[in-house]
């Protein structure tokens, strides 16, 4: 459709005390929304706008930048300015077959489990930017098998300046459990031994069991994981020392240097899942345990937790052997991490807007916190965690407790999340894993009372 096709809602007052400009991009930005516009239509040319409009060149020029600089338009060369947003509202008119209809829509779950990011909390206009520079470059012919150049140059700044971790061998991965499925693979053989958290991220926990490996979990306590309880001959321990998940503690520092250690004696590999290591409220992060002992650690990170899921991009750092381990598996699989993914958050690195999004996502998730904790705490509801991350435990005293609890929580359509899934043998601990990232603010807010009332 062309701007000939349909004639702009546009209605300017010169008498109001909003600038022209300001108003001629509100009203377009209304018209893409609500569905008189729709993506792909073209514009008028400023020019053209501005004689229709009778205003000066200037306003209509205003008007587009804004626009373009928010996403809401593009220009094509030789082409014309057009709609790049598709509308959101004029969906609804849509014409659907009754039989689509026949079932009632279920009531919308506020979903409190933990692992969720804060994808509500992302600027839109910069998410837009990014993607649409990150389409700019000529596709590739061949993918890199490491990650691209500028990625992992990206990921070493992003570790140094917020992680405080000089990396040397810098891999892109698709992800925390991606890279397991290939640290499995490549490095760890068939019937080894593999220490891991308990309770513990299961993900990663069946990746290590699918690859032929022998799991066996570790206790933790307030302390994190426990070194001295990993059993000997073990090829390698799983854990994450900056906010142990599910049950939020930090592991300290004599424990760290314990179990570096002990990995150096008995020559076993430590793979840390940084999970929560950007968020910390109280104190400044302990370093982490890739930058005690880079000869025996891998680290893993990912942005499905700081940003989305959506990218699928993460990383791995490791000692130089495990390294080539890692990229020969590639080779012989074929596999390679997507690039589109890592080219958008070396946008949103290069302009900024992933230090501004991380400042954002700390102040929001200390604030959140305080909140629930404050709640939970006059309501004399224990819990437990440290001051970080984005979830907390509330212990209950027995696992009947748990399944009553989440049962009853779904009733209001709340879904919670209880600690016995974490556990790959017998739970041994009963709670609940409360999760305050992957909603809205007004709508856990909304939610305290009833929790609180469920917890109680």
């Amino acid at each position: 459709m062309s701007y000939a096709d349909t004639a702009l809602p546009v209605s300017l007052d010169r008498d109001a005390a909003t600038p022209l400009a300001v108003q001629l991009a509100d009203a377009l930005r209304e018209a893409a929304a609500g569905g008189h516009l729709r993506g792909g239509d073209r514009l008028p040319s400023t020019r053209a706008l501005a004689e229709r409009l009778g205003v000066s060149r200037t306003v209509t020029s205003a008007a587009y930048e804004q626009l373009h600089a928010e996403g809401w338009i593009a220009g094509r060369h030789g082409s014309g300015t057009y709609v790049t947003t598709p509308p959101t509202r004029a969906a609804a008119s849509v014409t659907v077959p009754g039989s689509l209809l026949a079932e009632p829509e279920p009531s919308p779950v506020l979903d409190l489990t933990p692992g969720a990011p804060w994808a509500g909390g992302l600027d839109r206009a910069a998410w837009r930017r990014a993607w649409r520079a990150a389409a700019d470059p000529e596709p590739l012919t061949r993918a890199h098998r490491a990650g691209l150049p500028e990625y992992r140059a990206t990921v070493s700044e992003h570790l140094l300046r917020h992680r405080g971790l000089a990396a040397g061998s810098v891999l892109a991965t698709g992800g925390t459990t991606a890279a397991v499925v290939e640290l499995a693979a490549a490095v760890l053989r068939r019937g080894a031994v593999v220490a891991f958290e308990e309770p513990g991220y299961q993900r990663a926990v069946q990746a290590f069991r699918q690859a032929g490996l022998t799991v066996v979990g570790v206790p933790v306590d307030e302390e994190g994981l426990r070194p001295d309880a990993i059993p000997a001959g073990a090829r390698a321990v799983y854990c994450s020392p900056a906010h142990q998940y599910p049950m939020g503690s930090r592991m300290s520092a004599a424990r760290r240097v314990q179990l570096v250690e002990r990995a150096r004696a008995e020559g076993m590999l430590v793979i840390e899942d940084d999970y929560d290591g950007e968020l910390r409220f109280d104190v400044a992060p302990l370093p982490m345990l890739a930058a005690l002992a880079p000869d025996v650690v891998v680290h893993l990170g990912t942005t499905s937790k700081i940003l989305t899921p959506t990218l699928g991009a993460g990383w791995l750092v490791a000692p130089a052997a495990v390294a080539d381990s890692v990229l020969a598996y590639r080779d012989l699989t074929g596999t390679r991490p997507s690039p589109a993914g890592q080219r958008v958050l070396v946008e949103l690195a290069r302009t900024g807007d992933l230090g501004r999004h991380l400042r954002k996502l700390r102040r929001e998730m200390a604030e959140r916190r305080t909140v629930l904790v404050a709640a939970l705490s006059n309501a004399g509801i224990p819990f437990v965690g440290d001051d970080a991350g984005a979830h907390l435990v509330v212990p209950t005293e027995s696992a009947e407790a748990e399944a009553q609890l989440i049962a009853a929580a779904e009733k209001h359509s709340i879904r919670l999340d209880g600690l016995a899934r974490h556990f790959a043998g017998t739970p041994t601990m009963h709670g609940i894993a409360l999760g305050y990232a992957g909603c809205s603010r007004e709508a856990l807010m909304a939610a305290v009372p009833t929790l609180v009332d469920l917890l109680r």
